[in-house]
Protein backbone atom coordinates (compact mmCIF):
# COMPACT_ATOMS: atom_id res chain seq x y z
CA UNK A 1 0.00 0.00 0.00
CA UNK A 2 0.82 3.48 -0.78
CA UNK A 3 2.47 5.86 2.15
CA UNK A 4 0.40 8.30 2.43
CA UNK A 5 2.67 11.46 1.62
CA UNK A 6 2.63 15.15 0.76
CA UNK A 7 4.28 14.13 -2.72
CA UNK A 8 1.18 11.85 -3.21
CA UNK A 9 -1.20 14.10 -1.93
CA UNK A 10 0.05 16.16 -4.67
CA UNK A 11 -0.05 14.19 -7.65
CA UNK A 12 -3.19 12.50 -6.88
CA UNK A 13 -4.15 16.50 -7.01
CA UNK A 14 -2.67 17.22 -10.03
CA UNK A 15 -4.50 14.39 -11.55
CA UNK A 16 -7.50 15.44 -10.36
CA UNK A 17 -6.71 18.66 -11.68
CA UNK A 18 -6.17 17.64 -15.10
CA UNK A 19 -9.91 17.59 -15.97
CA UNK A 20 -11.12 20.50 -14.61
CA UNK A 21 -7.90 22.14 -16.65
CA UNK A 22 -9.05 20.40 -20.08
CA UNK A 23 -12.44 22.56 -19.45
CA UNK A 24 -11.52 25.85 -18.21
CA UNK A 25 -8.42 26.25 -19.94
CA UNK A 26 -10.60 26.17 -22.86
CA UNK A 27 -12.99 28.36 -22.16
CA UNK A 28 -11.62 31.69 -23.29
CA UNK A 29 -10.69 30.23 -26.66
CA UNK A 30 -14.69 29.34 -27.36
CA UNK A 31 -15.24 32.30 -29.24
CA UNK A 32 -12.11 32.34 -31.21
CA UNK A 33 -12.64 28.23 -32.21
CA UNK A 34 -15.82 29.25 -32.68
CA UNK A 35 -14.64 32.02 -35.75
CA UNK A 36 -11.83 30.01 -36.96
CA UNK A 37 -14.23 26.52 -37.32
CA UNK A 38 -16.59 28.82 -39.09
CA UNK A 39 -18.99 27.24 -36.22
CA UNK A 40 -21.42 29.22 -34.31
CA UNK A 41 -20.77 30.01 -30.53
CA UNK A 42 -23.35 27.74 -29.43
CA UNK A 43 -22.07 25.08 -31.12
CA UNK A 44 -18.64 25.33 -29.52
CA UNK A 45 -19.69 25.46 -26.36
CA UNK A 46 -21.58 22.09 -26.76
CA UNK A 47 -18.19 20.31 -26.61
CA UNK A 48 -18.28 21.68 -23.02
CA UNK A 49 -21.27 19.86 -22.35
CA UNK A 50 -20.18 16.83 -24.83
CA UNK A 51 -16.83 16.64 -22.69
CA UNK A 52 -19.28 16.68 -19.39
CA UNK A 53 -20.79 13.60 -20.56
CA UNK A 54 -17.99 11.75 -21.74
CA UNK A 55 -16.40 12.47 -18.49
CA UNK A 56 -19.94 10.84 -16.50
CA UNK A 57 -20.00 7.92 -19.21
CA UNK A 58 -16.07 6.79 -18.80
CA UNK A 59 -16.66 6.72 -15.13
CA UNK A 60 -19.13 3.86 -15.39
CA UNK A 61 -16.57 1.62 -17.61
CA UNK A 62 -13.81 2.05 -14.98
CA UNK A 63 -14.98 2.16 -11.95
CA UNK A 64 -15.85 -1.54 -11.73
CA UNK A 65 -12.58 -1.93 -13.90
CA UNK A 66 -10.78 -0.57 -11.09
CA UNK A 67 -12.29 -2.69 -8.28
CA UNK A 68 -11.40 -5.64 -10.44
CA UNK A 69 -8.06 -5.26 -11.89
CA UNK A 70 -6.61 -2.90 -9.79
CA UNK A 71 -6.20 0.91 -9.99
CA UNK A 72 -3.08 0.98 -12.01
CA UNK A 73 -3.39 -0.74 -14.98
CA UNK A 74 -7.08 1.84 -15.27
CA UNK A 75 -5.53 5.03 -14.70
CA UNK A 76 -2.60 4.42 -16.97
CA UNK A 77 -4.24 3.59 -19.68
CA UNK A 78 -6.77 6.20 -18.97
CA UNK A 79 -4.17 9.26 -19.34
CA UNK A 80 -2.93 7.56 -22.63
CA UNK A 81 -6.12 8.00 -23.73
CA UNK A 82 -6.45 11.64 -22.77
CA UNK A 83 -2.64 12.80 -24.14
CA UNK A 84 -3.58 10.97 -27.14
CA UNK A 85 -7.08 12.48 -27.85
CA UNK A 86 -5.22 15.65 -26.88
CA UNK A 87 -2.58 15.47 -29.40
CA UNK A 88 -5.23 14.27 -31.65
CA UNK A 89 -7.06 18.48 -31.02
CA UNK A 90 -4.03 19.83 -32.23
CA UNK A 91 -4.94 19.14 -36.12
CA UNK A 92 -8.79 19.33 -35.71
CA UNK A 93 -10.18 21.36 -38.65
CA UNK A 94 -14.02 21.21 -38.20
CA UNK A 95 -16.40 20.88 -35.66
CA UNK A 96 -17.45 17.34 -35.60
CA UNK A 97 -13.23 16.62 -35.02
CA UNK A 98 -13.47 18.70 -32.13
CA UNK A 99 -16.88 16.67 -31.14
CA UNK A 100 -15.19 13.21 -31.34
CA UNK A 101 -12.25 13.95 -29.99
CA UNK A 102 -13.16 15.86 -26.95
CA UNK A 103 -15.39 13.23 -26.12
CA UNK A 104 -12.47 10.73 -26.16
CA UNK A 105 -10.65 13.27 -24.47
CA UNK A 106 -12.70 12.65 -21.70
CA UNK A 107 -13.59 9.50 -21.61
CA UNK A 108 -9.72 8.99 -20.87
CA UNK A 109 -9.96 11.98 -17.75
CA UNK A 110 -12.85 9.98 -16.19
CA UNK A 111 -10.12 7.45 -15.11
CA UNK A 112 -8.26 9.86 -12.88
CA UNK A 113 -11.62 10.96 -11.33
CA UNK A 114 -12.34 7.44 -10.37
CA UNK A 115 -8.88 6.27 -9.31
CA UNK A 116 -8.38 9.42 -6.61
CA UNK A 117 -11.38 8.61 -4.93
CA UNK A 118 -10.51 4.81 -4.61
CA UNK A 119 -7.12 5.12 -3.67
CA UNK A 120 -8.35 7.76 -0.92
CA UNK A 121 -10.84 5.28 0.05
CA UNK A 122 -8.20 2.54 0.27
CA UNK A 123 -5.54 4.48 2.15
CA UNK A 124 -8.12 6.29 4.70
CA UNK A 125 -11.38 6.32 6.37
CA UNK A 126 -13.74 8.74 8.71
CA UNK A 127 -12.61 11.83 8.98
CA UNK A 128 -8.98 11.48 7.72
CA UNK A 129 -10.60 10.44 4.55
CA UNK A 130 -12.19 13.91 4.39
CA UNK A 131 -8.69 15.55 5.63
CA UNK A 132 -7.13 13.94 2.85
CA UNK A 133 -9.73 14.31 0.17
CA UNK A 134 -9.86 18.30 0.89
CA UNK A 135 -6.53 18.21 0.99
CA UNK A 136 -6.27 16.72 -3.07
CA UNK A 137 -9.34 19.07 -3.59
CA UNK A 138 -7.14 22.03 -2.46
CA UNK A 139 -4.17 21.04 -5.01
CA UNK A 140 -6.85 20.15 -7.58
CA UNK A 141 -8.24 24.23 -7.30
CA UNK A 142 -5.36 25.42 -8.27
CA UNK A 143 -5.86 24.21 -11.91
CA UNK A 144 -9.05 25.87 -12.77
CA UNK A 145 -7.57 29.15 -10.34
CA UNK A 146 -4.53 29.53 -13.20
CA UNK A 147 -6.31 27.51 -15.99
CA UNK A 148 -8.57 30.36 -17.64
CA UNK A 149 -5.79 32.91 -17.56
CA UNK A 150 -3.33 30.62 -19.17
CA UNK A 151 -5.83 30.03 -22.07
CA UNK A 152 -5.96 33.28 -22.01
CA UNK A 153 -2.28 33.71 -22.48
CA UNK A 154 -1.82 30.57 -24.69
CA UNK A 155 -4.80 31.84 -26.98
CA UNK A 156 -2.03 34.53 -28.38
CA UNK A 157 0.12 31.50 -29.35
CA UNK A 158 -2.74 29.91 -30.97
CA UNK A 159 -5.66 27.89 -29.49
CA UNK A 160 -4.39 24.52 -30.68
CA UNK A 161 -1.12 25.02 -28.04
CA UNK A 162 -3.50 24.25 -25.63
CA UNK A 163 -4.41 20.76 -26.34
CA UNK A 164 -0.91 20.17 -26.99
CA UNK A 165 -0.30 21.45 -23.78
CA UNK A 166 -2.79 19.30 -22.57
CA UNK A 167 -1.67 16.47 -24.03
CA UNK A 168 2.25 17.00 -22.48
CA UNK A 169 0.73 17.63 -19.23
CA UNK A 170 -0.98 13.88 -19.85
CA UNK A 171 2.12 11.81 -20.68
CA UNK A 172 3.70 13.88 -18.05
CA UNK A 173 1.35 12.47 -15.03
CA UNK A 174 1.17 8.99 -16.63
CA UNK A 175 4.74 8.21 -16.33
CA UNK A 176 5.04 9.88 -12.48
CA UNK A 177 2.04 7.97 -11.66
CA UNK A 178 4.01 4.53 -12.95
CA UNK A 179 6.91 5.23 -11.43
CA UNK A 180 5.69 6.53 -8.02
CA UNK A 181 2.49 5.30 -6.99
CA UNK A 182 1.92 1.49 -6.87
CA UNK A 183 -1.44 -0.64 -6.44
CA UNK A 184 -3.10 0.01 -3.32
CA UNK A 185 -5.89 -2.88 -4.26
CA UNK A 186 -4.52 -6.13 -2.94
CA UNK A 187 -5.69 -9.05 -5.36
CA UNK A 188 -7.89 -10.94 -2.77
CA UNK A 189 -10.26 -7.58 -2.08
CA UNK A 190 -10.86 -7.25 -5.73
CA UNK A 191 -14.24 -7.86 -7.53
CA UNK A 192 -15.07 -10.10 -10.10
CA UNK A 193 -15.98 -8.25 -13.49
CA UNK A 194 -19.30 -9.79 -13.95
CA UNK A 195 -22.61 -8.30 -15.33
CA UNK A 196 -23.95 -9.29 -12.42
CA UNK A 197 -21.87 -8.48 -9.79
CA UNK A 198 -20.70 -5.05 -11.87
CA UNK A 199 -24.94 -4.32 -11.88
CA UNK A 200 -25.88 -5.42 -8.20
CA UNK A 201 -22.79 -2.99 -6.79
CA UNK A 202 -24.41 0.32 -8.66
CA UNK A 203 -27.70 -0.87 -7.95
CA UNK A 204 -25.81 -1.33 -3.86
CA UNK A 205 -25.20 1.88 -4.08
CA UNK A 206 -28.21 3.83 -5.29
CA UNK A 207 -30.37 1.45 -2.96
CA UNK A 208 -27.76 2.46 0.06
CA UNK A 209 -30.18 5.73 0.91
CA UNK A 210 -27.41 7.41 3.74
CA UNK A 211 -25.18 7.57 1.36
CA UNK A 212 -27.19 8.92 -1.74
CA UNK A 213 -28.74 11.28 0.76
CA UNK A 214 -25.05 13.01 1.30
CA UNK A 215 -23.92 12.05 -2.50
CA UNK A 216 -26.46 14.07 -4.48
CA UNK A 217 -27.45 17.36 -2.52
CA UNK A 218 -23.71 17.57 -3.65
CA UNK A 219 -24.51 16.66 -6.98
CA UNK A 220 -27.15 18.77 -7.48
CA UNK A 221 -24.78 22.01 -6.21
CA UNK A 222 -21.74 21.20 -8.53
CA UNK A 223 -24.38 20.87 -11.65
CA UNK A 224 -24.77 24.75 -10.81
CA UNK A 225 -21.11 25.25 -10.90
CA UNK A 226 -21.30 23.82 -14.48
CA UNK A 227 -24.44 25.90 -15.78
CA UNK A 228 -21.83 28.97 -14.81
CA UNK A 229 -18.37 26.81 -17.33
CA UNK A 230 -21.27 26.80 -19.83
CA UNK A 231 -22.52 30.18 -19.66
CA UNK A 232 -20.06 32.11 -18.38
CA UNK A 233 -17.95 32.93 -21.57
CA UNK A 234 -20.98 34.37 -23.53
CA UNK A 235 -21.95 36.16 -20.30
CA UNK A 236 -18.85 37.64 -19.18
CA UNK A 237 -17.30 37.63 -23.20
CA UNK A 238 -20.03 38.26 -25.08
CA UNK A 239 -22.63 40.16 -22.96
CA UNK A 240 -20.35 42.15 -20.80
CA UNK A 241 -17.72 42.40 -23.53
CA UNK A 242 -14.74 41.51 -20.94
CA UNK A 243 -11.50 40.48 -22.66
CA UNK A 244 -10.61 36.86 -22.14
CA UNK A 245 -7.61 37.52 -19.88
CA UNK A 246 -10.49 39.77 -17.76
CA UNK A 247 -12.83 36.45 -18.27
CA UNK A 248 -9.75 34.61 -16.52
CA UNK A 249 -9.12 37.23 -14.04
CA UNK A 250 -12.85 36.81 -12.63
CA UNK A 251 -13.06 33.00 -12.68
CA UNK A 252 -10.02 33.00 -10.81
CA UNK A 253 -12.14 34.55 -8.30
CA UNK A 254 -14.33 31.41 -7.54
CA UNK A 255 -11.67 29.58 -6.91
CA UNK A 256 -9.69 31.50 -4.59
CA UNK A 257 -13.28 31.46 -2.39
CA UNK A 258 -13.58 28.05 -2.55
CA UNK A 259 -9.85 27.04 -2.34
CA UNK A 260 -10.31 29.20 0.71
CA UNK A 261 -13.17 27.54 1.88
CA UNK A 262 -11.69 24.19 1.14
CA UNK A 263 -8.95 25.18 3.67
CA UNK A 264 -11.16 25.75 6.54
CA UNK A 265 -13.50 22.72 5.94
CA UNK A 266 -9.91 20.89 6.89
CA UNK A 267 -9.55 22.76 9.80
CA UNK A 268 -13.06 22.98 11.01
CA UNK A 269 -14.64 19.51 10.23
CA UNK A 270 -13.11 18.21 13.78
CA UNK A 271 -15.12 20.41 15.80
CA UNK A 272 -18.23 20.65 13.53
CA UNK A 273 -18.73 17.83 11.85
CA UNK A 274 -18.52 17.07 8.19
CA UNK A 275 -22.76 16.98 8.59
CA UNK A 276 -22.54 20.76 9.58
CA UNK A 277 -20.01 21.58 7.19
CA UNK A 278 -22.18 19.84 4.29
CA UNK A 279 -25.36 22.07 5.64
CA UNK A 280 -23.22 25.11 6.07
CA UNK A 281 -22.49 25.10 2.32
CA UNK A 282 -26.13 23.81 1.18
CA UNK A 283 -27.87 26.77 2.83
CA UNK A 284 -25.10 29.14 0.91
CA UNK A 285 -25.51 27.75 -2.45
CA UNK A 286 -29.35 28.83 -1.82
CA UNK A 287 -28.89 31.92 -0.60
CA UNK A 288 -26.55 32.50 -3.51
CA UNK A 289 -29.34 31.01 -5.57
CA UNK A 290 -31.82 33.46 -4.42
CA UNK A 291 -29.21 36.56 -5.37
CA UNK A 292 -28.56 34.88 -8.65
CA UNK A 293 -32.38 35.25 -9.44
CA UNK A 294 -32.61 38.60 -8.58
CA UNK A 295 -30.11 39.53 -10.56
CA UNK A 296 -31.08 37.94 -13.66
CA UNK A 297 -34.26 38.87 -13.84
CA UNK A 298 -33.63 42.73 -13.09
CA UNK A 299 -30.38 43.20 -14.18
CA UNK A 300 -29.37 44.94 -10.48
CA UNK A 301 -25.73 45.69 -10.18
CA UNK A 302 -24.40 44.72 -13.58
CA UNK A 303 -21.35 42.61 -13.77
CA UNK A 304 -20.63 43.49 -10.55
CA UNK A 305 -24.08 41.94 -9.28
CA UNK A 306 -23.38 39.35 -10.89
CA UNK A 307 -20.06 38.40 -9.88
CA UNK A 308 -21.09 38.70 -6.05
CA UNK A 309 -23.66 35.49 -6.33
CA UNK A 310 -21.64 33.44 -8.82
CA UNK A 311 -18.25 33.91 -6.29
CA UNK A 312 -20.71 33.04 -3.10
CA UNK A 313 -22.05 30.32 -5.17
CA UNK A 314 -18.69 28.71 -6.57
CA UNK A 315 -16.97 29.25 -3.17
CA UNK A 316 -19.66 27.02 -1.11
CA UNK A 317 -18.92 23.88 -2.71
CA UNK A 318 -15.24 23.80 -0.60
CA UNK A 319 -17.44 23.26 1.90
CA UNK A 320 -19.85 20.75 0.17
CA UNK A 321 -17.92 19.05 -2.21
CA UNK A 322 -15.43 16.91 0.04
CA UNK A 323 -18.01 16.45 2.93
CA UNK A 324 -20.99 15.17 0.40
CA UNK A 325 -18.22 12.13 -1.18
CA UNK A 326 -16.58 11.36 1.89
CA UNK A 327 -19.84 10.72 4.03
CA UNK A 328 -21.35 8.65 1.23
CA UNK A 329 -17.76 6.97 0.48
CA UNK A 330 -17.49 5.89 3.80
CA UNK A 331 -20.38 3.26 3.67
CA UNK A 332 -18.16 1.52 0.76
CA UNK A 333 -14.73 -0.45 0.72
CA UNK A 334 -13.55 -2.89 -1.74
CA UNK A 335 -16.59 -1.52 -3.98
CA UNK A 336 -14.91 2.27 -3.58
CA UNK A 337 -14.20 1.78 -7.69
CA UNK A 338 -17.62 1.39 -8.28
CA UNK A 339 -19.42 3.60 -5.84
CA UNK A 340 -17.00 6.29 -6.90
CA UNK A 341 -17.57 6.14 -10.76
CA UNK A 342 -21.65 6.41 -9.97
CA UNK A 343 -20.72 9.25 -8.42
CA UNK A 344 -18.71 10.62 -10.31
CA UNK A 345 -20.86 9.63 -13.18
CA UNK A 346 -24.25 11.24 -11.92
CA UNK A 347 -22.01 14.88 -10.45
CA UNK A 348 -20.94 15.07 -14.34
CA UNK A 349 -24.02 13.66 -15.73
CA UNK A 350 -26.09 16.55 -14.51
CA UNK A 351 -23.73 18.82 -14.85
CA UNK A 352 -24.03 18.14 -18.47
CA UNK A 353 -27.13 18.46 -18.53
CA UNK A 354 -27.18 21.60 -16.58
CA UNK A 355 -24.61 23.19 -19.44
CA UNK A 356 -26.95 21.86 -22.01
CA UNK A 357 -30.12 23.76 -20.89
CA UNK A 358 -28.35 26.83 -20.33
CA UNK A 359 -27.24 25.97 -24.42
CA UNK A 360 -30.50 25.66 -25.13
CA UNK A 361 -31.84 28.84 -24.13
CA UNK A 362 -31.48 31.94 -26.44
CA UNK A 363 -27.92 33.79 -25.41
CA UNK A 364 -29.14 37.49 -25.13
CA UNK A 365 -28.75 37.80 -21.61
CA UNK A 366 -27.37 36.61 -18.11
CA UNK A 367 -30.64 35.07 -17.32
CA UNK A 368 -30.26 31.26 -18.73
CA UNK A 369 -27.01 31.02 -16.34
CA UNK A 370 -28.33 32.50 -13.35
CA UNK A 371 -31.72 30.84 -14.11
CA UNK A 372 -30.06 27.61 -14.30
CA UNK A 373 -27.51 28.09 -11.25
CA UNK A 374 -30.17 28.97 -9.36
CA UNK A 375 -32.25 26.15 -9.70
CA UNK A 376 -29.61 23.48 -9.26
CA UNK A 377 -28.97 25.70 -5.63
CA UNK A 378 -32.37 25.40 -4.29
CA UNK A 379 -32.63 21.80 -5.62
CA UNK A 380 -29.67 20.86 -3.67
CA UNK A 381 -30.74 22.29 -0.83
CA UNK A 382 -34.18 20.60 -0.83
CA UNK A 383 -32.83 17.30 -1.42
CA UNK A 384 -30.76 17.77 1.57
CA UNK A 385 -33.90 18.74 3.64
CA UNK A 386 -35.86 15.81 2.21
CA UNK A 387 -33.63 13.47 3.48
CA UNK A 388 -33.61 14.77 6.57
CA UNK A 389 -36.88 14.64 7.31
CA UNK A 390 -37.35 11.31 5.76
CA UNK A 391 -34.96 10.24 8.72
CA UNK A 392 -31.57 9.49 7.12
CA UNK A 393 -29.49 9.37 9.81
CA UNK A 394 -26.02 11.19 9.97
CA UNK A 395 -22.88 9.21 9.89
CA UNK A 396 -22.48 10.49 13.71
CA UNK A 397 -25.71 8.95 14.81
CA UNK A 398 -24.70 5.80 12.69
CA UNK A 399 -21.27 5.37 14.64
CA UNK A 400 -23.04 5.77 17.85
CA UNK A 401 -25.86 2.97 17.35
CA UNK A 402 -23.07 0.70 16.36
Amino acid sequence: MAKPTLTLFILLGALAGLTPLAIDMYLPAIPTIAHELGAGVEGVQLTVSLFLGGFALGQLVYGPLADSLGRRPVILFGLALFSLSSLGCVFVTDLSQLLVLRFLQATGGAAGAVVVNALLRDLFSGEDLVRAMSLVILTMTLAPLVAPMLGSFLLGLGWHVIFGLLALLGAALCYMLYRLVPETLPPERRRPLRPAVVLGGFAGVLRHRVAMGHLLPGILASAGMFAFISGSPYVYIGFFGLSPLEYGMLFALNVGLMMLLTFLNTRLIRRWGQERMLRIGLFGVALAAVLLLVVGLTGLGGLVGLVIPVVLYVGQLGFIGANSMSLAMNHFGSSAGTASALAGTLRFGCGALAGWGVNLLPASSPLPMAGGMALCGFCALGLHLWYGRGGSPTAEAAQASS
